[in-house]
């Protein structure tokens, strides 16, 4: 404390921003406390012959020893009283604002720190306890205090990481990754600033720093649930698979009642065709409670891809049960329907998928397939000549093309479509080939003979 134009120290403690996911680390970090403040006995005022205590100093001890107690509440009227009568001191001020933060009386905090602010523009303390008491609730007025704390104490990493925080939470992720940076080089085994800054890296789609900055996180700390599931992300990011596969194990061991994580390396184990394996970790995540959303769609996508058309559509139509407007479900139990031949039900679906998104090209695709297959011809070439205004027409859409005009007597039109498909294909379809070239010789001959 500054008495008479003295000043005591003060202390500045860490803080802890670690979370229990990298989900919620990087949504929302809980904001550090204000670093605390000691006061000190003034040195009295009065001859040494003089017995009696100075009241000014008593006013002092008192709030040292109520903040040592850590009972801010009997500290603040002694630093009032003393306030009352010593108004310049820059750090009673600090030391009234640290035990209202601590009291969470946070607006009459905001008021101390920036008294004492404005009476020593210097006290990087200030500076900083104020930016700590803005970040949840202004970040962006404490991204200048942390600034202007960082600027007043250069060789801090604590200020520069703060200052990452605080640009992290107000959209500027390139500037909290230099801030983040400039901490690291001040502090590189701070195990804090390694984890924030690779979830700032993965954020910005920079997987492969990422990944560097969680492994050296889990070297500083190799029980850190949160740098362990960043490493695993990074890993999932970089499509290095098995790797991820393997780190998501690793963070279930930290974390087994992270449902959404075990739905993640479900996810990275059907990519990796580990289907029975994806079945397993979906079944651990489910648990005793009732499946999701996502649990019966990856599900669907695990039979779907073992061919068990029945099982699919199972899983689907529970999917459908909690989001029956979902087009996406619609559109795969069309397709599941259309593997099984059922083709009125194909048809339902994919309509509904299309009623729902007219832009699920790929729910339209499949419908060319329930009209051809079902042998309705004339609808086939509708659905084509819409989907021909999507995108441009390949080889086997011109070969089925050329032959609905074939199985509805478009000679003509027969002949030109197969003629396309066959410059188009190349030769990569041998038995398409043969057949688009034999129709062309039988209906060639057919409309010479009809002009006779």
């Amino acid at each position: 404390m500054k008495h008479r134009g003295k000043r005591t120290a003060y202390l500045i403690v860490g803080v802890t921003l670690a979370a229990c996911s990298l989900a919620a680390a990087q949504s929302s970090q809980k904001a550090p406390k204000p670093a605390p403040a000691k006061a000190a006995p003034a040195k009295p005022t009065q001859p040494v012959t003089d017995q009696r205590p100075d009241p000014i100093t008593t006013l002092l001890q008192d709030a040292a020893a109520a903040m040592e107690r850590k009972e801010y509440a009997a500290a603040i009227p002694p630093l009032q009283s003393y306030l009352a009568q010593r108004p310049e001191d820059a750090t009673a001020q600090f030391q009234l604002g640290y035990a209202y933060s601590e009291l969470q009386r946070w607006e009459e905090a905001i008021l101390a720190y920036g008294r004492a602010i404005a009476l020593d523009p210097k006290l990087g303390a200030a500076h900083l306890n104020l930016g700590l008491v803005l970040l949840d609730r202004e970040p962006a007025a404490a991204v200048e205090r942390f600034r202007r704390a960082a600027e007043l104490m250069p060789e801090q990493a604590r200020p520069r990481f703060l200052l990452a925080v605080a640009l992290e939470r107000t959209g500027k992720l390139a500037g909290a990754i230099e801030e983040y940076q400039a901490a690291e080089r001040l502090d590189a085994k701070e195990y804090e600033i390694r984890f924030a800054l690779g979830r700032a890296l993965l954020r910005a789609n920079r997987a492969t720093q990422a990944e560097a900055e969680f492994r050296e996180a889990l070297a500083l700390r190799g029980d850190a649930a949160p740098a362990r599931l960043g490493l695993a992300e990074s890993l999932r990011a970089q499509n290095k698979l098995e790797a991820a596969a393997a780190e998501f194990a690793a963070y279930l061991q930290l974390q087994p009642q992270d449902r959404e994580s075990r739905l993640r390396r479900a996810t990275v184990l059907t990519d990796l065709g580990h289907y029975e394996q994806a079945l397993e970790e979906l079944d651990r995540s489910d648990g005793e409670a009732a499946a999701s959303l996502e649990s019966y769609k990856l599900r669907a996508e695990i039979r779907l891809q073992q061919k068990q058309w029945a099982q699919a559509g199972e899983m689907l139509q529970k999917a459908l049960e909690l989001a029956p407007r979902d087009a996406e479900l619609h559109a795969r139990l069309g397709r599941v329907c259309l593997e099984k031949r059922d083709f009125p039900a194909a048809e339902r679906e994919l309509r509904q998928a299309l009623q729902l998104d007219r832009n699920w090209t790929d729910a339209l695709r499949d419908l060319v397939a329930v009209y051809y297959l079902g042998e309705r011809y004339q609808a086939t070439l509708q659905i084509l000549d819409e989907l021909d205004r999507r995108e441009t027409p390949g080889a086997g859409s011109w070969f089925i093309r050329a032959t609905c005009y074939d199985k509805l007597g478009r000679k003509a039109e027969a002949v030109a479509a197969y003629e396309k498909f066959l410059g188009l294909d190349q030769g990569h379809s041998e038995n398409q080939g043969f057949q688009a070239r034999q129709r062309i010789r039988i209906l060639a001959r057919e409309l010479e003979h009809k002009k006779r």
